[in-house]
Formats: C-alpha cells, sequence, structure tokens
C-alpha cells in the first residue's frame, strides 16, 4: 500500500515490515522507512512511498516499488514537490500493465512526475511558485532491481557488508569531478556540492539515471537523502545494516547519527532487505523460472 510521511506533521516518522510473500514464490522482501525533521528545521520536506504486491501472482508480474523524494530547500514549496512525485511514481506504478518492464517503466513514471510537479507550479493559487524534488525510486522483481533516479537521493545496494552506490549524486560539483575539472576531494569541500545540477521541477525535460541490478539472497538496498548520506558514510550504512539485524533499529541508528552529527537537514530512508530471490530467464520477451 501507499506509505507517504506528510511534511505537515514535522515529526512524521514511520517505521513498518512489509508482510512476507513465501510459497508460491521463493522472492521474499522485508523492509522497514523512516523520515526525521532532524534538529533545526520545524518541517520536513521529505517524502516517501512504497507499494508491495499482495498476492504471489502479483509479485511476479508487478514486483515491489520503493521511492523517495527530497523537497529542495529554499525553493517556495519543495514538500509540495517531493508529495506529488511521489504519489505519481506510485500511482504509476500501480496502473501499469502486467509485467511491463521496470527498466522502461521506472524512468517514465519519474518523467510523468517531473511534469506533475511543473504542472502544480503553474496552477492557480501558485502561479510563480518555485518547486523542486529529488527523487530515488527502485523497483524489484524476480531476482533484479531496477534504479532510477534525479538529484543527490541515494541508493546504496549492501552486500557481504560493504556499500555501492548504485547512484551518482547530480550536483554542480559531481558534474565537474565527472568532466575531471575537480577532484574529489575538491568537490567534497566545494560550495556547489550541494547546489543541484539535475531536478524535478526544474524544466519541462528530464535526464532520468535508470540501471538494472541483480539481486542475491542478503542483499540489503538503502534509499536516503542528503541528510543521512552528507553526514553518514556507505560504510557505515552498511555496517548498520549489513549484519541481519533488526531493520527498524537499524533504520533508528542511522537518524539518530545523522541527528548526532549534523541534523541541519530533513533524514528519511527506506532499507530493504533480500530474503531470497526467484531466478529467472526470458524467451521472447516472458520470464520463466531458472533452476
Amino acid at each position: 500500500m501507499y506509505r507517504g510521511l506528510e511534511s505537515s506533521t514535522g515529526t512524521a516518522a514511520r517505521l513498518g515490515i512489509a508482510p512476507r510473500l513465501q510459497a508460491a514464490i521463493s522472492m521474499d522482501v522485508e523492509f522497514a522507512e523512516l523520515s526525521d525533521p532532524g534538529k533545526v528545521r520545524q518541517g520536513n520536506e521529505d517524502y516517501l512511498g512504497s507499494l508491495q504486491p499482495d498476492s504471489p501472482d502479483e509479485a511476479r508480474w508487478r514486483g515491489w516499488l520503493f521511492a523517495l523524494a527530497d523537497g529542495v530547500g529554499g525553493h517556495d514549496r519543495g514538500e509540495v514537490a517531493s508529495r506529488i512525485a511521489i504519489e505519481t511514481l506510485v500511482g504509476g506504478f500501480r496502473r501499469a500493465t502486467k509485467g511491463e518492464p521496470h527498466g522502461s517503466l521506472l524512468p517514465s513514471l519519474v518523467k510523468a512526475a517531473n511534469a506533475r510537479v511543473l504542472e502544480a507550479a503553474h496552477s492557480p493559487g501558485t502561479i510563480g511558485a518555485t518547486m523542486a524534488t529529488t527523487v530515488v525510486a527502485c523497483a524489484l522483481r524476480h531476482d533484479r532491481a531496477v534504479v532510477s533516479h534525479v538529484g543527490d537521493s541515494r541508493c546504496y545496494l549492501i552486500r557481504r557488508n560493504e556499500a555501492m552506490a548504485l547512484t551518482r549524486d547530480h550536483t554542480v560539483a559531481n558534474e565537474h569531478v565527472r568532466l575531471r575539472l575537480m577532484s574529489k576531494d575538491e568537490a567534497a569541500a566545494a560550495e556547489t556540492r550541494h547546489l543541484l545540477s539535475r531536478s524535478l521541477g526544474a524544466a519541462m525535460g528530464v535526464n532520468v539515471d535508470t540501471s538494472e541490478h541483480q539481486l542475491f539472497a542478503g542483499d540489503v538496498l538503502v534509499l536516503c537523502c542528503d541528510g543521512l548520506h552528507g553526514s553518514v558514510s556507505g560504510s557505515e550504512i552498511a555496517a548498520v545494516t549489513g549484519n541481519g539485524g533488526d531493520l527498524n533499529h537499524a533504520a533508528q541508528r542511522l537518524v539518530d547519527l545523522a541527528n548526532q552529527r549534523d541534523g541541519s537537514d530533513n533524514i528519511s530512508l527506506q532499507i530493504i532487505r533480500v530474503k531470497s530471490v526467484e531466478r529467472v530467464g526470458m524467451y521472447r520477451g516472458r520470464p520463466y523460472r531458472l533452476p
């Protein structure tokens, strides 16, 4: 079901474990999510959403969706932009045709979210307002994860207690690194390290980075905003989430750690643990189970 964290609550926080689907399907996923306003900001401009299958059959043709958006601070209605982005993604994922490939579905939904944010910024009563948000979304099915993102919210893959970033920050400083105009150390200290080079709501068209990854039992995926990864390293996230412990506790531990070190921004994350996977092959565009 759809799960969002309203910015109006200020101290919005929610934890949950997805119901496990066993027996007829071998992919088994559990998750926890948490959002915190931090120690400085009164409101919460982050928004989280997820959609889980209700049956093994639905898990095969639809799969799971997890998404996180971070409304851009300093804009007029960042909390509205993040909510619209997640609602568009979750709603579109729910209405997708059976078996639609996640690799094409997810980026198209992100582009639809961009259009919705722009439309909202030009609706009656908000004309002249500037809305923008980052977004990172992860769709799971069989033994695959498809990740789409715009902005500097991240998705990590934790495997054997090591973290690998599946996304790259769309910031001005990071673009300079990619173009070899700046070193990574210089980018880490640059004033442009938090200045986004891409976001939803900034322009009519948006480039969406999308990648696909094979999953194995025991893998953990972590979606998070810069309020977390700005003060907690990937290796630390792996140490907290990759030990097989309680996901609720892990989420709270990471939020507490970010607040202890900084807390100047909203802090949100989703932790997804893959309990088991269903290995499949493709024949004429249709999946079949592998031994």
